[in-house]
């Protein structure tokens, strides 16, 4: 009696976890619930910081017009002291907005994503959002909800291709619960973490999304992310009016992504402080633009509410367009932590605002007022940066449930998706991995490669000869070593050329010349090398270019200082073993 009632309740689940499909659903329907709660949680922490920093309400704009100046500037910049540290000592691919990290996990590590990832993130994310910092809040949900389907998929020791799967389950689960838009945070699982999609992995996605959107709504109630106002195509006149839009949304995605990497690129290259106190830096200059433009200061949904709204003036809209792209580039770059999604939504709707506002001015009666084309331009920039024009399409309707929207909204989108894809190869989230040297484009060789370190593959025990060893020291040298190439130093021991056999084969054999010609004089001296911090696709690409076995490994921070030597031996013995551990976790044996 006692084995069949246990048989009653095990069996249930026995079958779930033999069926493939069933127990990935389950781990789906967890993930979804969890997502959910992240994101509930992720927003009171927001608020919670916000109201540290700013005091009690909602709207930041109206807070910060009642503060002292110098307190509008201190927040940020305090806000910069805490974060910079924390992500930092901590964590710190919690950096910048999150969504690239995913991508290289699902690309690089079979979506291995480290657990103290979702704390981190949260934490610093919300700090950098309420101190005022001018990022947004749905690449850190994302970053968290993968996390959290990596950490589930990691304590069921799932092989890479399900993990991946619970990885994108995660973000799905996040955009669906911030944005109350299910249809939207399944396309951008599948748009951009996983570029494309097995079958079996769609269901689980959809349940997930659904089951975060399911308990958003019933903590949050069934009420829209904005305040949209009703749509209507006035007249079919309009629609090259949003073929324009999207030109013009395309152009301003364009822009807003590079000058975010350039910002980057600055900070790195000519701030010259620690890298922990250069979100300092970047908060002080955002909080002294907050002085004259409060509207840039944290998340903005407040802005676009008016912007949609049809509240705000054509020159604000003009205005905010150009600062916001810098204040988010500023914020990022210095090295805050937040997302780029709703910074893209602050600028589509103050873009399209203000070719609204310019519209209905010129045509009032064929076209609609500018609250309109601030709606549609949403869309369009977040097409723009993102190239994912159908997750552009899906948020924008889901947040209406207006079907007259979608000819203009699909028209735009999909003009701005365009137009940016034949002047940039690269959205804003895969333009960082690109710069990391990660082309989730190339074979997975390449990738490979590139991410493996010289200094994982080096040898660090170097056969040097002294630059004014003789030709016969060198002859009686090489009887007793297995290599053919040697780098030369000086009497400092500082790299000062490189020679190989085939430099003084022609002087091994002549008699008198073994003890007059010294090696430095048949050496090259324009040595190339490769730093322990490149990657061995760059090291390849070298050795390859010159046709050359092996490269000195110099210390980045003297160019002349040998650290070890790299030889293609060395690349393909570490390509092959980094090649066994992608096999063995995708076959779910690691």
């Amino acid at each position: 009696m006692k084995a069949d009632l246990k048989n009653f309740f095990t069996s249930p689940f026995k079958r779930i976890r033999d069926s493939e499909y069933a127990y990935t659903s389950l781990l789906a329907l967890v993930i979804g619930i969890l997502a959910a709660l992240g994101s509930i949680s992720f927003t009171y922490m927001i608020k919670g910081f916000q109201w540290l920093f700013y005091g009690p309400g909602d709207a930041l704009v109206s807070i910060v017009a009642e503060m002292p100046w110098y307190q509008k500037v201190a927040m940020p910049a305090l806000g910069g002291l805490i974060v910079g540290p924390l992500i930092y000592h901590f964590a710190k691919e919690a950096k910048g907005h999150g969504v690239p990290e995913v991508m290289r996990a699902v690309a690089l590590r079979g979506g291995i994503i480290r657990k103290r990832v979702v704390a981190i993130k949260a934490l610093a994310s919300a700090i950098s959002i309420g101190s005022g910092s001018s990022v947004g809040s749905e690449g850190p949900i994302v970053q968290m909800g993968s996390a959290l389907g990596s950490v589930v998929g990691q304590t069921q020791k799932l092989s890479g291709n399900k993990m991946k799967s619970l990885v994108a389950c995660g973000a799905a689960g996040g955009i669906a619960a911030i944005f109350n838009a299910p249809i939207a945070g399944v396309m951008f699982a599948i748009e951009i973490i996983m570029g494309d999609i097995a079958i079996s992995t769609f269901g689980p996605i959809i349940i997930s999304a659904v089951t975060a959107t399911v308990i958003s709504r019933a903590w949050w109630g069934d009420i829209p992310t904005f305040h949209v106002p009703e749509y209507q195509l006035v007249s079919t006149w309009e629609i090259p009016a949003y073929i324009l839009l999207g030109f013009i949304a395309a152009f301003v995605a364009l822009i807003f992504t590079k000058t975010l990497y350039w910002a980057e690129d600055f900070f790195d290259e000519k701030v010259k402080i620690p890298e922990y106190l250069q979100p300092v830096i970047g908060g002080v200059l955002v909080g002294i633009t907050g002085l004259f433009l409060p509207h840039i200061l944290g998340v903005g949904y407040s802005v676009i509410d008016d912007a949609l709204l049809g509240n705000l003036p054509f020159t604000l809209l003009l205005l905010l367009i150009v600062i916001k792209i810098i204040t988010t580039s500023i914020s990022l770059g210095s090295g805050s932590s937040g997302g780029v999604f709703a910074p893209s939504l602050f600028i589509g709707a103050v873009t399209g605002g203000a070719f609204g506002s310019l519209a209905h001015g010129i045509f009032p009666s064929i076209s609609a007022t500018s609250g309109a084309y601030a709606l549609v331009g949403m869309g369009a920039v977040v097409a723009g940066t993102t190239f994912a024009p159908i997750t552009a399409i899906m948020i924008i309707f889901e947040m209406t449930s207006d079907y007259q929207i979608i000819l203009p909204l699909m028209l735009t989108c999909i003009t701005s998706t365009v137009v940016a894809s034949s002047f940039s190869k690269e959205s804003i989230y895969t333009m960082k991995l690109v710069r990391e040297g990660i082309n989730l484009y190339a074979g997975k060789e390449v990738n490979l490669l590139k991410s493996i370190p010289v200094e994982g593959a080096m040898a660090r025990g170097v056969q040097t000869i002294p630059e004014n060893m003789s030709i016969r020291g060198l002859n009686t040298f090489l009887e007793k070593s297995k290599h053919a190439n040697f780098p030369l130093v000086d009497k400092n021991g500082l790299l000062s050329g490189i020679i190989s056999f085939q430099d003084f084969k022609s002087a091994v054999f002549e008699e008198e010349l073994q003890d007059l010609v010294i090696v430095k004089e048949l050496a090259v001296k324009n040595v190339i090398t490769v730093t322990p911090d490149e990657n061995l696709d760059d090291a390849l690409k070298k050795i390859g270019n010159r046709n050359i076995e092996q490269l000195p490994v110099v210390s980045k921070e003297n160019p002349r200082k040998i650290v070890g030597i790299l030889s293609r031996r060395d690349i393909i013995s570490a390509y092959n073993k980094k090649l066994l551990e992608h096999r063995l976790r995708d076959s779910g044996e690691a």
